[in-house]
């Protein structure tokens, strides 16, 4: 079911903007390029159109909601927070900081052209490595120092930002829009395979760490006593997620609510057990993140992370509202 949703608001996608696509054309401009056909002289506008920019775009949209969306119920599952997400652990602070600093000192031609996602993807491994470091001790990581060191970094991070947006001058303005979160971007196939191999690679560690996650939820002692490697497990969940959200973060820009919200839409549709819930959230945030594309760009190309932010405000409150009543 979510894998036809995913394909038709992928097929809506495409079909919207400036230049109205029919899905005849999108299948026949399809059809040519994997089976090595000709394409029809009369389509060789909408082949453009569909193949160098609409289709990327929207795989890049996929991959990014599937990262994120991943990244954020295996947190919660770990944390054992409702309320946490991908960017609580100062990932996206990072990322933010080694954006801005790179459109200051244009460095954007740098690394074949991907100086940007290249310099945010640096500043936000370091900036989870540092968060892993103060929440280390003695040998053991604890969940609670973690999300607090994730707080505290971030909002480190968040100054320092202000501070190069300050004397950033005429790029200030670019920097703003690129921490709104856009897929708008000059070669979106080649973003599309950048991210490509951590949405692989991530999603494959975290469903092999699904069980372990069951497990973990009875609370770390029980998980210990029944064979699990809590530490290990720490370690794995921790640093998949802060990769993927960071090569998520990278390549769009920072694009909230995402993790927070579409964890907790799979878990009442689908129920807790991570061996169902990862790969839900991961399909549930793909179709999110596309119709929050195509929204965007039929309002004028506003930036994505306004339409998440405008759905997920809302819900967090909800959420926070909803958790008070239960502990009433």
């Amino acid at each position: 079911m979510l894998l036809a949703v995913l394909v038709l608001v992928s097929a809506a996608s495409i079909t919207v903007g400036s230049e109205h696509i029919p899905l005849q054309s999108q299948i026949k401009v399809l059809s040519a390029h994997l089976f090595g056909s000709d394409i029809p002289q009369e389509l060789s506008v909408q082949d453009t159109i569909i193949w160098q920019m609409r289709l990327p775009r929207t795989i890049l949209a996929v991959l990014v909601g599937v990262l994120l969306a991943a990244a954020g119920a295996a947190l919660q599952g770990l944390l054992r927070n409702p309320l946490a997400d991908p960017y609580t652990v100062g990932v996206s602070s990072g990322a933010a900081l080694g954006a801005s600093v790179a459109f200051t000192l244009g460095l954007s031609y740098w690394v074949w052209g991907f100086g940007i996602p290249a310099a945010a993807f640096m500043c936000a491994c370091a900036a989870m490595f540092i968060v892993y470091s103060l929440a280390r001790f003695a040998g053991r990581v604890s969940v609670h120092s973690f999300l607090l060191a994730g707080i505290v970094v971030g909002s480190f991070l968040w100054a320092a930002l202000t501070f190069v947006l300050s004397i950033a001058g005429k790029d200030a303005g670019t920097i703003i829009r690129w921490l709104l979160g856009s897929f708008a971007v000059d070669n979106p196939w080649s973003y599309a395979l950048m991210v490509l191999p951590f949405a692989v690679l991530g999603l494959a560690v975290l469903y092999a760490m699904s069980r372990d996650l069951n497990v973990y939820a009875l609370g770390e002692d029980t998980a210990r006593h029944l064979g699990i490697e809590t530490e290990s497990l720490k370690i794995v969940i921790i640093v998949t997620t802060s990769l993927i959200t960071a090569a998520a973060v990278s390549v769009s820009g920072i694009i909230g609510f995402v993790g927070l919200m579409v964890p907790h839409i799979a878990r009442k549709m689908f129920g807790p057990d991570h061996r169902v819930l990862l790969p839900m959230s991961a399909l549930t945030g793909a179709a999110l993140m596309v119709t929050a594309d195509t929204a965007a760009r039929m309002l004028g190309e506003l930036p994505v992370g306004v339409i998440t932010a405008l759905l997920g405000a809302p819900f967090f409150l909800f959420l926070l509202r909803s958790r008070k009543s239960m502990e009433r």
